[in-house]
């Protein structure tokens, strides 16, 4: 079997909690705690669950725009993690992001032939009339003109500014992209056509995908392989179609439950959790999910699930669930 193309095994960030006027260290927030997935080279893993729950972290911390505090991250077999600054500008010439929102990820001075001409000088690729028409193709790729490039960011709308967005990120000619929740700032309607040109762009250029995003129906839509985060860890990996179809974890369930169906005529039984999330600064003991857990009620195992810390084990080929009753 070959290896995979990103390797993460027990990644975890830590960010400590000041006080005092020295400020000094009362605790931490375990915003990630010991993650661990393969991505194998050509699919998508869609990174999923509610806010605060790590997954942004996860996805900076994978390309060290984040410094991790523990865990190993490998690429194509080369450490990320313990990279020189000299190894981790190879490797992000390999390994690029796309950010949430396209308003503040432009550089509002800059026009956008320079801003995706700018990695070009960076990495010694292009310079002068190489570099125009790199610029050139890389608009044409994502839908748009190459007399966009002599304009500013605020003269294009939300959508337009994502496509630039994704061109920057495409100018170095990446293996992989960490897309952070690239289309949550948008329309509906232009959802749907940035999440099909991430499609195309996949397909012709050969890319690999780590998805980070909350909207389940749009993760359901381009993703291969789901991950599903609580609280700082991954509780349910799976294939997608396996996981919407056969979800395990009590969690993941209720995250589909809310799923708006398109159809006036069906109707989904809502699963509605009790209690808030849980501070990661104070996560609960045992399993984390256990205080709003309603198979912890119905099978009286408060006493199980408060002390042991279930492990993310296989249930079945391919798909792995933390929790005690999977």
């Amino acid at each position: 079997m070959p290896e995979a193309l990103l390797t993460v095994r027990g990644l975890s960030k830590l960010f400590p909690i000041r006080k005092g006027l020295f400020g000094r260290v009362a605790g931490h927030v375990r915003a990630v705690d010991g993650v661990s997935f393969d991505l194998e080279a050509g699919e998508t893993l869609g990174l999923v669950g509610e806010s605060g729950c790590g997954k942004t972290t996860t996805g900076r911390c994978l390309l060290r725009l984040i410094e991790p505090t523990a865990g190993d991250v490998r690429f194509d077999g080369r450490a990320v993690t313990g990279a020189t600054s000299r190894e981790l500008r190879s490797l992000r010439r390999e390994m690029q992001i796309v950010f949430q929102d396209p308003y503040s990820s432009l550089n509002p001075r800059l026009t956008v032939g320079s801003m995706l001409a700018e990695p070009l000088h960076i990495h010694g690729l292009a310079r002068g009339s190489a570099a125009r028409d790199r610029v050139a193709e890389l608009l044409q790729l994502v839908g748009l003109s190459p007399d966009h490039a002599r304009r500013y960011p605020h003269e294009f709308s939300g959508g337009q500014r994502q496509r630039i967005g994704i061109a920057r990120a495409l100018a170095v000619r990446p293996r992989l992209l960490v897309l952070d929740e690239p289309v949550s700032a948008l329309d509906v309607s232009i959802q749907a056509q940035i999440v099909n040109l991430l499609a195309d762009l996949q397909r012709e250029l050969s890319l690999t995908y780590l998805f980070v995003a909350h909207d389940l129906a749009v993760v359901e839509h381009i993703s291969t392989r789901v991950a599903v985060m609580y609280l700082g860890r991954i509780v349910e990996l799976a294939d997608r179609d396996t996981l919407y179809r056969d979800a395990r974890h009590p969690y993941t369930r209720s995250l589909l439950s809310a799923v708006p169906v398109p159809d006036p005529d069906r109707r989904s039984q809502r699963i509605v959790l009790a209690g808030d999330v849980p501070s990661p600064a104070r996560p609960p003991s045992g399993c984390r999910f256990h205080p709003r857990c309603p198979l912890t009620v119905e099978r009286g195992e408060l006493a199980r699930c408060a002390a042991e810390d279930p492990a993310l084990r296989e249930v079945a080929p391919g798909h792995w669930v933390a929790c005690h009753f999977a």
